[in-house]
């Protein structure tokens, strides 16, 4: 209960900064700043992952009913972080991703429509992104972000690295990829003269990496902070997710099973 109550006060603290944060520049592309070629095309390359994270979701949630709140908690986690705008250099600014947590939990596919869903309310309340723009949005944050941070917690699991470890680096690097992959979108659609694609990405990924390399680092902090919290105190959903076993539950949940 307490673990509850203080969970609500923390995501009512971060989103009323979020909502009263100045408008600003963010790294979710804005409506109607790529070209219309280009917000198609991210659209169509998106679409098999929503078709994906549907299918993820009702199997999850058809054999585990009680792991809606722990689903919505994930969303909750997303959409909190990625609507917090640091200021960044020339006006723009960067904000956490938050999709670490999630992967973590319910694999990347799932990511996808809870990251997609982050982002069209974000679009629409926030003016945080954009309509025409989600496909985009949703590939770089949704997508590749999740797979990435779902692939070193496995690889790092996998290694015998700690859970700490694991966590850190899958909350941190799922981050990273997200902007690396938002600066490549944004690189492709205007190339620079000269120097082509490669030289708008390197001049797009310096203009946030002042303020996204410490925020990605402090993520990855949160991200483990929030996970040994549910360790401690949803063990049961833990283990419904095959996260954690029996003997980790003996132990006192000093130890993950990674995830089949």
């Amino acid at each position: 209960m307490v673990f509850r109550r203080t969970s609500i006060i923390f995501i009512f603290f971060l989103l009323t900064m979020a909502v009263l944060n100045r408008p600003a520049y963010a790294m979710h592309i804005a409506e109607g700043f790529l070209p219309f070629n280009w917000a198609a095309a991210w659209y169509i390359v998106v679409l098999p992952f929503w078709l994906w994270g549907l299918r993820s979701i009702q199997q999850t949630v058809k054999s585990n009913p009680g792991l809606k709140m722990l689903l919505g908690l994930a969303g909750a986690y997303t959409f909190v972080l990625s609507a917090l705008k640091i200021p960044s250099v020339t006006g723009s600014c960067s904000h956490p991703t938050g999709v670490g947590l999630g992967a973590i939990l319910f694999g990347p596919a799932a990511m996808s429509i809870l990251g997609g869903i982050v982002l069209l309310f974000q679009a629409l309340l926030l003016a945080h992104g954009g309509l025409s723009t989600l496909g985009a949005n949703t590939f770089s944050m949704a997508v590749v972000g999740p797979f990435v941070a779902y692939g070193f917690y496995r690889l790092v699991r996998r290694l015998n690295g700690s859970i700490p470890l694991a966590v850190f680096l899958a909350a941190t690097l799922g981050d990273l990829m997200t902007y690396v992959t938002t600066s490549l979108q944004l690189a492709l659609a205007f190339p620079a003269q000269p120097g082509g694609v490669l030289a708008s990405m390197l001049k797009f990924m310096g203009i946030f990496a002042v303020t996204q390399l410490p925020l990605a680092v402090s993520e990855g902090i949160l991200t483990v902070v929030v996970f040994n919290l549910l360790t401690a105190y949803n063990k049961n959903e833990l283990q419904e997710l095959s996260i954690l076993d029996d003997k980790t539950l003996a132990a006192g949940g000093s130890k993950l099973e990674v995830r089949k």
